[in-house]
């Protein structure tokens, strides 16, 4: 816990510049969720660069705040949602977005575009090229497992919270990391519970 205090401290200038951008979407939710589970993966993990993996969790996802959220949800969440061009968009504008937020906070050039090379692809390109990109990859999927996840998206897809719980058993082997998902099997049961499932 002390360890995830001083990243977060550490962090604090970017998640303050990046705020206004993660109001779409519900990735004011979305991402500290996935950044509480990066640091996990970074724990388990000592060769990945604790600094790229959390700067890239950290603003992965601001480049929706570009689109427009009724687009979103159509395109982004359609039936072809992987391959949408707000897919592409938005990762494009992360970049973007993300390299005016390291450089204002002081980040130096190699970090920056590290940082947005994991951006750039995070959710369209097939496969992960680094250990730092495989575990922003798995921090951004593990959240869809917790409560708040099942909560949020089964709007989004139209279903209820027993349809996309069901719909995430299919998701497991969508992760990349040794620990993803172990990970997200607990976070899933223990949503399940919670939310009564057996039960409705």
């Amino acid at each position: 816990m002390v360890q995830q205090s001083i990243r977060l401290s550490r962090y604090e200038p970017v998640w303050r510049a990046s705020e206004k951008y993660m109001r779409a979407r519900k990735n004011d939710v979305h991402i500290p969720l996935s950044f509480a589970f990066a640091q996990t993966l970074i724990e388990l993990n000592p060769d990945a660069d604790a600094d790229i993996v959390s700067l890239a969790i950290l603003l992965h996802d601001i480049g929706w705040w570009s689109i427009d959220m009724a687009d979103i949800i159509e395109k982004g969440f359609g039936p072809n949602m992987m391959n949408s061009d707000v897919r592409f968009l938005h990762e494009r504008e992360g970049v973007r977005l993300s390299r005016e937020i390291l450089t204002a906070t002081r980040w130096d050039e190699a970090t920056i575009a590290a940082v947005g090379e994991i951006i750039d692809g995070h959710d369209t390109r097939p496969f992960p090229k680094s250990l730092n990109d495989r575990l922003v990859r798995d921090a951004d999927k593990l959240w869809r497992f917790t409560v708040t996840g099942v909560a949020v998206a089964c709007d989004w897809f139209k279903m209820t919270p027993h349809q996309y719980a069901d719909r995430l058993e299919d998701q497991f082997g969508l992760l990349e990391t040794a620990q993803g998902p172990e990970l997200a099997r607990r976070e899933l049961a223990r949503t399940r519970q919670l939310l009564m499932l057996h039960v409705i």
